[in-house]
């Protein structure tokens, strides 16, 4: 085919076809419904057995069960999230191929779910602590107490409302941007409440690093999305690739599978990115309900123990360095919460840091594994790491730190040690969101679906255009994934099919843009003043 030929064959698309829609209509057979709930049941099952082989194996009487039943709830709530998050999400990932017709709605929504359950199983866990790092630290150390569970219950409904509320309307908003500003408004409130300013609730630092992450996410799936598909028209000169399905006859087999790949990589890379947001809450509940169990990380290995006793002596000379002439009477927790809250170094800030630093390595040498830890005060050890631990972290971005090269390098693998102590993840929490967020792909996805397939340009999707976005997606995502950063599959993959339908020439539905852009606008603002809502009621119940 020559150039003109081509140009002219992949410049004017075929105006979407009433015969070329899918059908989306077609339920799941009964089979397929008993074996969703099925391993749904064998699921909540799974979790109820690990919570107790693991209580049991630390050797603890129970002598009341009103922890657990708040337990129970607040992990069908966090589950209840991810399930949200399956259908609200991953509707972007199965779109393309199910509007290109590459596979049936209901097999794409099974493989998109398989996929996801894969991905999030072989997560690396590191987002889901990047998400908690937001939380206020005087809750997360009293993640046990009242407000410790008015924190977690209010930031997870809100979440699950919005999300709910904008998947009603088949508005693709994000998940993740719903999570964070639930976090914000969950720590704006705390801290009004305690009589400070609110911005002191929140360590805008992390806020600001994740919040560049969810806004140049779409811009980048956009652009991106665009530019690859003017490459492909370049590169590959096959007109079949740019072309609409012709009625409902499914694409040439080479096509079909870079879509179906594509799908799969998407659905991949937001199972071990969005999974991870729910894991990290999970644990929060985990620690404050049954700290014994989970607030120390029991099975890490006896070497890495006495590799750690040897990395906290090189911290705590060169923390007691730089406290020198300077010392401190009492408790040291406090002027170190102050200066995580402040992010402002005193007088006493190293001083007290130092103290804390030789505690925790006293507690450590004293009962030679964390295993050993005695079940009464293994909540206290936990809380003293995970206070050093961020307090490190603000003075590796404080710029008045005063620290040298080889300084920071020593205090970085003392901070390694620590957040294996008490920053982990045991398989079953994996495995239990895994299914929570693969069962709810196959559930409600059909409203943003068709957002994504007829609404937001004025030309039927096309293979290539497909392709493209979510080619970007899935390496987008999957690159957050590796730096620990939280992005939004919804942004990048409809951001990336407006892109390529811009780039094609295809025209955009404008209302629906707008309606996509107000929703992008709305859902921080509004998920901040519905979780602080929620948060200052729940304070007052509990």
């Amino acid at each position: 085919m020559t150039d003109v030929a081509f140009d002219r064959a992949v410049a004017d698309p075929a105006p979407i076809q009433p015969a070329s829609r899918p059908n989306l209509d077609k339920g799941f057979n009964p089979l397929t419904m008993i074996l969703f709930f099925g391993i749904l049941a064998a699921g909540l099952l799974f979790v109820a057995y690990s919570i107790y082989a693991d209580v049991n194996a630390t050797g603890t009487r129970v002598t009341t069960f009103l922890p657990y039943i708040l337990l129970f709830v607040a992990l069908l709530i966090a589950l209840g999230f991810e399930f949200v998050n399956g259908f609200h999400d991953t509707a972007n990932a199965v779109a393309t191929v199910i509007y290109t017709h590459s596979l049936p709605a209901e097999v794409a929504v099974m493989w998109s779910g398989f996929f996801n359950f894969l991905g999030v199983l072989l997560s690396s866990g590191a987002v889901a602590f990047g998400i908690v790092s937001l939380l206020p630290v005087e809750l997360i150390l009293q993640v046990g107490s009242s407000a410790g569970f008015a924190m977690v219950f209010a930031l997870l409904i809100a979440a699950i409302l919005w999300n709910l509320g904008t998947w009603y309307f088949g508005l693709p908003a994000s998940s993740s941007h719903t999570l964070i500003g639930s976090i914000i408004g969950v720590g704006i409130a705390n801290a009004v409440m305690r009589g400070r300013d609110g911005t002191s609730g929140v360590d805008w630092s992390k806020a600001t690093e994740i919040g560049y992450a969810l806004l140049l996410s779409p811009l980048f799936g956009f652009i991106c999305a665009a530019v690859l598909l003017l490459l492909l028209k370049f590169i590959v000169r096959n007109p079949a690739l740019y072309a609409a399905p012709e009625g409902n006859k499914a694409p040439p087999l080479w096509i079909r599978g870079l879509l179906i790949a594509t799908c799969t990589g998407v659905s991949f890379a937001h199972g071990s990115n969005d999974g991870q947001k729910g894991m990290g809450l999970i644990m929060l509940i985990l620690i404050g309900t049954v700290p014994t169990a989970y607030a120390l990380n029991r099975a890490l290995p006896e070497s890495q123990v006495a590799q750690f006793q040897k990395v906290s002596e090189a911290a705590s000379k060169v923390i007691a360095a730089k406290g020198a002439g300077h010392s401190i009477i009492g408790d040291p927790r406090p002027a170190v919460t102050q200066y995580i809250t402040s992010h402002h170094i005193s007088e006493g800030t190293y001083p007290s840091l130092s103290v804390l630093v030789k505690d925790v390595g006293d507690q450590v040498v004293k009962y030679g594994s964390l295993n050993k830890v005695p079940a009464e005060v293994v909540g206290n050890t936990r809380n003293d790491m995970y206070l050093t631990s961020e307090a490190i972290r603000f003075l590796m971005k404080d710029k008045e730190n005063d620290l040298n090269k080889d300084e920071v390098a020593t205090l970085n693998a003392y901070k390694g040690g620590l957040d294996s102590a008490t920053k982990f993840i045991p398989n079953w929490v994996k495995i239990a969101v895994a299914i929570a967020l693969g069962l709810g792909t196959m559930i409600g996805w059909k409203r943003i679906v068709i957002t994504v397939g007829e609404k937001i340009g004025k030309t039927h999707l096309t293979y290539a255009q497909g392709a493209s976005a979510e080619l970007v997606a899935a390496a987008t995502i999957g690159a957050a994934d590796v730096f620990g950063l939280p992005v939004s599959t919804t942004h990048v993959l409809s951001s990336g099919v407006a892109g390529t339908m811009a780039a094609n020439g295809s025209g955009l539905q404008m209302a629906t843009i707008r309606n996509l852009l107000m929703a992008w606008v709305l859902t921080l603002p509004c998920a901040i003043m519905l979780s602080a809502t929620l948060y200052v009621i729940f304070s007052r119940i509990f």
